[in-house]
């Protein structure tokens, strides 16, 4: 029973899942129904299942047929219906078809011209569309093309603004079309084309800079010049303040350009054309002559593409290498002073150039790359210049070759840079110069010198007279008050000398101008130099002249006399130097003139020469005297060559008489001296073995004629017998023999008042032997002691004695 009712159960679940699954089916859509039949043949009742679904079928028609049958009526009613309007829809349909076909041809026409109309509106929306393109495209077209224009004419700068405007504002538009492909591919190419055009034109113009740095150097010089003409003719009288003109005023000529962040201009890069200026004219402006726009252009293009390091490494690498050429001098330089002037010129228009270039630009030089090539240029010319004014030997070539550098140095201070060591090497050239005009002036004294004629300048008026104190400072009352024609006592070339010593002055001093020395130091080097040009080289020029062999004793006489009156006028040289210098003597360290030492020197060289002259004149007549040392005759007149020589002394002691007193006694004295010695050597020559008495007493006349001429006072101021003194030991010789008072010599000798005091025992012996040798040769008869032949043992008994007291007397001399 329990199995029937759990198989009741397990039917009734059964039904209900059918009934479930039915419902599911007339439910669900078709296309999902899968699921739901898989269910049922996955159970085991799936015959009950069909019979169950058959069953729902069954129902499901009758309800149809029920329906059908229910609705029929209604149906046959509208199929009649139906049948009523296919009549009235084929009228219909006849009307249409007869309406579309009159449609069809009415709007024929119509339909044409809707085609075209549909044509033209997509021709208008298509040109629309293009226009719409081509206004994005034009721009960028315009813009390439004015790129093109801008290349061909050079104008690189803008041309690189206009490309980066291309690049990055109107190229983005329309990047999808292939022409702007191509033009983006180029863009790089017109960069470096850019790059490359700027760097050719920075190139030419660092080219035309050097080939024309001598022109704008000389513009910027004779700027220096004409502002200093200018300070001069406005201050007459020394500046208060800086003496050079300040940098503003350099670059005022610079107002009207352009900021350095935009290029300058866009013309062609080079030297501008200017024609040569008249002195009178305005000079232009040394940076007016260049065009810098190539470096403005080239540093911007650069700065733009980012590669500004490269162009200031090129650029200053580029002008190293042209400074290096410019420092180079020329060989033949010192030869002229041109060569120091485009040398000079070249330096110049570089700095100016650089200078500028600083001041313009940011950062493409700074002050540290000038200094040093400052640094380098300064070390180079100031070489160069010691190298090559060293060959100079003309004094006018190095006063303009200083002139010159003054101006270079004032120019370039002009523009900040410093230039004290080239006024400190001036002062090195001031030495050659120095040593220059001493080797002129050397050529000029002794020009002067050897045209004088060496007598006293007649003057025949007063006018005359005048010239010549106006030229030489001379005073002497008694000339003044002489008729003409009168005579100075010196000759010409005294003022002739003065007035070069002043032009040498004159010459110092140019040197010192423009050397911002203060007085004290231009007083002090003028009186160097001219201490030099006194105790070298005029000094030189007269010993020269003194010791000339043809000088004849005239000559001598009228140097002396010259020399004394220049160095009476060393004094007006003093005034003169204190005049031009405003450095009085008393001030501390002046250094004194050396002249009177000078003028006195050679005043007694020229005394010394006179003497020697004079003794050699004396030396010449002795040579003529022939004396017959074995003469028995006794003579009674003085010999010829005597004679001759007294009448030349006296003529010659008479052209003494515008001598200083002192001069002329000394040189009468030291005649007469040297004429004793000479008679007194020619008495004693060893060659002279024997002599007689008969030839001393010629001896003897000679003597007195040199005695009397003593006496005679042949130059003033000798107290008397003072001259007769030089031939003090010839006669006291002479009469001890001739009087032969031996006696009375060897017992007084060694008395202070002998009579035969000057009278040498060695001398008297040596004269002694000459006499006894002739009175020993027995073939002399003619001899003095011929009348005591019988006694000649006895006499020279008695010369024996007497020359064996002398020479004991000698040997008791010596020891």
């Amino acid at each position: 029973m329990e199995r029937g009712k759990m198989a009741e159960a397990e039917s009734l679940e059964t039904a209900a899942e059918h009934e479930r699954i039915l419902r599911e089916i007339e439910s669900t859509d078709t296309a999902c129904i899968g699921p739901t039949l898989r269910s049922v043949y996955d159970g085991e009742e799936h015959g009950r299942f069909m019979e169950k679904l058959e069953t729902r079928i069954r129902n499901h028609d009758r309800e149809i047929e029920k329906m059908c049958n229910f609705h029929y009526q209604g149906f046959v009613d509208s199929i009649t219906e139906l049948l009523k309007v296919r009549g009235e829809a084929q009228k219909l349909k006849n009307q249409v078809t007869d309406t579309n076909r009159k449609l069809q041809h009415e709007g024929k026409e119509l339909v044409i011209a809707m085609e075209e109309l549909k044509q033209c509106r997509l021709q208008q929306r298509n040109i629309s569309a293009t226009v719409d393109k081509l206004m994005l495209c034009l721009p960028v077209l315009e813009m390439y093309s004015k790129l093109r224009d801008q290349m061909k004419t050079k104008r690189h700068y803008p041309a690189l603004k206009t490309l980066e405007h291309l690049e990055h504002t109107y190229l983005p538009q329309v990047s999808h079309y292939r022409f702007c492909k191509v033009m983006v591919d180029n863009i790089p190419k017109l960069r470096e084309e850019i790059k490359d055009v700027s760097m050719s034109d920075l190139k030419d113009f660092l080219e035309s800079i050097r080939k024309h740095s001598d022109k704008i150097g000389e513009t910027a010089m004779k700027q220096a010049q004409q502002q200093r003409n200018l300070d001069n003719i406005v201050l007459q009288q020394p500046r208060i303040g800086s003496k050079r003109k300040s940098k503003k005023d350099a670059y005022i000529i610079f107002d009207t350009e352009i900021e350095s962040t935009s290029p300058k201009s866009e013309q062609d890069s080079g030297i501008l054309d200017v024609e040569d200026e008249d002195d009178d004219e305005e000079v232009p402006g040394a940076q007016d002559l260049v065009d810098f726009s190539p470096v403005y252009r080239c540093l911007h293009i650069y700065s733009v593409l980012g590669a500004r390091e490269t162009f200031e490494n090129y650029y200053r690498k580029q002008r190293r290498k042209q400074a290096r050429l410019v420092l180079q001098p020329p060989s033949n330089m010192h030869e002229t002073l041109d060569g120091y002037r485009k040398y000079f010129n070249q330096i110049v228009g570089f700095f100016v150039v650089e200078d500028h270039i600083l001041h313009t630009t940011q950062g493409l030089v700074n002050k540290a790359y000038i200094d040093e090539l400052w640094e380098m240029a300064l070390s180079k010319t100031i070489a160069a210049l010691r190298t090559h004014s060293s060959y100079c030997s003309d004094p006018n070539l190095v006063l303009d070759l200083k002139n010159l550098i003054v101006l270079f140095a004032d120019t370039l201070q002009v523009y900040g840079f410093p230039v004290n060591q080239l006024f400190d090497m001036l002062l090195e050239i001031r030495d050659q110069y120095s040593e220059t005009l001493l080797k002129k002036w050397a050529g000029i004294f002794r020009n002067i010198l050897d045209s004088d004629n060496y007598s006293p300048i007649p003057v025949t008026s007063e006018e005359m007279y005048k010239k010549v104190v106006g030229q030489f400072p001379f005073q002497d009352t008694e000339l003044e008050k002489q008729p003409f024609p009168k005579k100075f006592p010196f000759s010409e070339f005294v003022p002739k000398v003065y007035n070069q010593i002043k032009e040498f002055i004159y010459a110092c001093l140019k040197f010192s101008e423009d050397l911002h020395l203060s007085s004290t130091e231009v007083d002090d080097m003028i009186r160097k130099s001219t201490n030099l040009l006194l105790t070298r080289t005029l000094s030189n020029s007269l010993q020269n002249v003194i010791k000339r062999k043809n000088i004849g004793l005239t000559e001598l006489v009228q140097i002396i006399i010259n020399t004394t009156h220049l160095e009476k006028s060393c004094k007006y040289l003093e005034e003169f130097i204190t005049n031009i210098t405003n450095v009085l003597p008393e001030t501390v360290h002046t250094t004194k003139l050396y002249g009177t030492t000078t003028f006195k020197d050679a005043r007694h060289a020229a005394e010394e020469e006179i003497y020697t002259n004079l003794n050699q004149k004396i030396d010449q007549f002795l040579q003529l005297a022939d004396y017959d040392w074995m003469t028995g005759d006794l003579g009674n007149k003085a010999s010829d060559y005597l004679v001759d020589l007294i009448a030349f002394l006296r003529s010659t002691f008479a052209v003494f008489t515008h001598l200083p007193g002192k001069v002329a006694q000394t040189a009468c004295m030291s005649a007469c001296k040297h004429l004793a010695t000479s008679l007194m050597q020619l008495l004693l020559e060893a060659e002279v073995r024997q002599l007689t008495l008969g030839a001393l007493q010629q001896f003897n006349l000679d003597v007195r004629e040199c005695e009397q001429f003593a006496r005679s006072g042949p130059v003033p101021g000798f107290q008397e017998d003072t001259l007769q003194l030089a031939f003090i030991d010839l006669r006291q010789l002479l009469d001890l023999f001739i009087q032969w008072d031996w006696s009375t010599y060897l017992a007084d000798y060694g008395q202070p008042n002998c009579k035969y005091l000057r009278v040498n025992p060695k001398t008297a012996l040596t004269l002694l032997e000459k006499i006894s040798r002739e009175m020993k040769d027995t073939s002399r008869k003619n001899n003095m002691f011929a009348q005591f032949r019988k006694n000649e043992r006895d006499k020279q008994k008695l010369i024996d004695a007497v020359a064996k007291q002398l020479r004991g007397l000698t040997s008791s001399h010596h020891s």
